[in-house]
């Protein structure tokens, strides 16, 4: 998939301000911090369509970014030590279970975890979470260039072994560094599109 045209096409924080286009939608989730903006923008092949930053709880809605005018990818508030109350965290759960509840449009869930380390507990939540509402996930191992050889092997285990994915969700080892991964999630996301379009 060559991306053409990417930009930031609508902010939400409830479900009346969705798009109605019936484009496919791709979700992602991860705690703060854990690189989904260098996700994004990685995957996009563009710089600065999302901004990092080093402090946690930056993005606070639903922001869908337009490609190729043919499907969102979305990224929603970060989990786990974002620095923002109780309060505001309870907010973005139910924002973001607004959008998960019945939204026919949503293809797959890219959740992100931080190669690095073992899942969290809030890393389990989500996935469980998610499977609650029968979403198929694709984890995605990110920072990955940051692991030593000998590490790699027994890191993936690990996180296999924590979240125990169900049949049909897997896992994409991932850096915006060297790029690993890109071409996988991206053939992933062009294979549902067609897929989509061929319904439409």
């Amino acid at each position: 998939m060559v991306i053409k045209d990417a930009n930031l096409d609508l902010i939400a924080t409830r479900r009346s301000q969705y798009p109605d286009n019936g484009r496919a939608e791709f979700l992602l989730v991860g705690r703060s911090n854990v690189g989904k903006s260098s996700f994004i923008n990685s995957i996009l092949s563009r710089k600065n369509l999302a901004y990092t930053s080093s402090k946690p709880g930056k993005t606070q809605t639903l922001n869908f970014y337009g490609v190729n005018d043919s499907f969102y990818l979305i990224d929603v508030p970060g989990y786990g030590y974002a620095s923002v109350d109780k309060k505001t965290q309870a907010k973005f759960g139910m924002m973001i279970e607004e959008y998960l509840e019945k939204r026919e449009q949503l293809k797959r869930v890219f959740m992100l975890v931080d190669f690095r380390m073992k899942p969290t507990e809030d890393d389990l939540l989500m996935y469980n979470f998610l499977k609650y509402y029968n979403l198929p996930v694709t984890i995605v191992a990110t920072k990955s260039d940051k692991v030593g050889g000998s590490k790699k092997q027994k890191n993936l285990k690990m996180i296999l072994d924590t979240l125990d994915l169900v049949v049909g969700d897997d896992l994409v080892v991932f850096s915006s560094v060297t790029k690993l991964g890109v071409k996988d999630v991206l053939k992933k996301i062009e294979d549902l599109v067609i897929k989509q379009n061929e319904i439409i």
